[in-house]
C-alpha cells in the first residue's frame, strides 16, 4: 500500500532454505482482513527458488515436493491468485526424462492440495532449463489431463532473453497466440514485468529496471498493449534503485506505460 502496488507476489518462506514458515489460522484470518481492507486486488506466491521439479535425486525431490504442496497449501489459506514455480532444470538429463520428472512431481502435488493454481513459468532461454517455449509449457499442461489448476506465468525479460522480440505489440501478439495454441486460452494468469539487462536471445536471465535495458520504455508498453493481458495481475521483479526491489517511482513509471 504503501509504495501505491494493487497486485503483490510475495514469498511463503525464505526463498533459499528448505524450512517452512509455520502459520497459525489466525496468521492467515489476518492476512486476508489486511486485504480485504486495502486496495490491492490479487496477490501471488512464488514457490522457492530450490524447489527443482525435474530433479531424480530422492532427497531433493522429497524437499521439493514437500516445498510446493506447502505454498500451495498457503495459497489456498490466504487466497492466493496463484503459485509461480519455475519448471526445472536438467542438471545434465535427457530433456524427455526431466520433462517426465517434473510432470509426475507437479502432478503429485496438485493431488495433495486443494484448489490454489500452480502457475508455471517461461524461463529465460537456456536449454538446461525446462519451459523454455510455449509448446513445451503447453506439453507439461497436457500431461496434467487438462487441469483447471494448472496455468502460466509469462515473465517479459525471460521471453526477450529466450528471443522472442517483445517490443512490437505484432510481436507480444505472436507469443500470445502461441500460449493459447499450445496452453488454452484461459492458462495465461499472470505477468513478470521486467526490463532486460542483456541483448534479445541472449538466454540470460538478468532483470534490470523499467525502461533502462534492452526493451526499453517503447518495448514495454508495446508488451503490454497486448488486449488478453486485461485483467491480469501485473507484477515487477526488477532490482529497483537501491537494489531493494521496486519503489513507487517504478511502479508509477510501470503503469505509465500500460494502455
Amino acid at each position: 500500500m504503501e509504495i501505491g502496488a494493487d497486485a503483490i507476489q510475495i514469498f511463503n518462506q525464505s526463498p533459499r532454505m528448505w524450512r517452512p514458515t509455520k502459520y497459525t489460522d489466525a496468521d492467515f484470518e489476518r492476512f486476508r482482513e489486511a486485504m480485504d481492507a486495502s486496495p490491492l486486488q490479487s496477490v501471488v506466491i512464488h514457490a522457492i527458488y530450490l524447489i527443482n521439479p525435474a530433479s531424480d535425486d530422492p532427497e531433493l525431490r522429497e524437499k521439493s515436493l514437500n516445498a510446493l504442496v506447502h505454498a500451495l497449501r498457503v495459497g489456498d489459506a490466504i487466497g492466493a491468485d496463484g503459485v509461480v514455480l519455475h519448471p526445472g532444470s536438467l542438471v545434465g538429463k535427457d530433456r524427455a526424462v526431466a520433462l517426465d520428472l517434473a510432470n509426475e512431481l507437479i502432478g503429485e502435488a496438485l493431488a495433495e492440495t486443494d484448489s490454489c493454481r500452480l502457475l508455471l513459468e517461461n524461463n529465460a532461454g537456456s536449454q538446461a532449463k525446462l519451459g523454455l517455449t510455449p509448446e513445451e509449457l503447453g506439453s507439461m499442461l497436457e500431461h496434467a489431463d487438462g487441469n483447471p489448476r494448472l496455468g502460466i506465468c509469462l515473465d517479459s525479460c525471460h521471453l526477450f532473453s529466450s528471443g522472442y522480440d517483445i517490443r512490437t505489440a505484432e510481436g507480444t501478439k505472436t507469443v500470445v497466440d502461441e500460449v493459447e495454441s499450445y496452453c488454452g486460452k484461459d492458462r495465461l494468469r499472470c505477468i513478470h514485468l521486467n526490463d532486460s539487462k542483456t541483448p534479445l536471445g541472449s538466454r540470460q536471465d538478468r532483470h534490470e529496471n523499467i525502461g533502462e535495458g534492452e526493451i526499453g520504455d517503447e518495448g514495454l508498453a508495446a508488451f503490454l498493449s497486448e488486449p488478453r493481458f486485461a485483467g491480469l495481475p501485473v507484477l515487477l521483479e526488477t532490482p529497483g534503485p537501491d537494489k531493494k526491489g521496486p519503489d513507487s517511482n517504478e511502479i508509477s513509471r510501470a503503469r505509465a506505460l500500460a494502455p
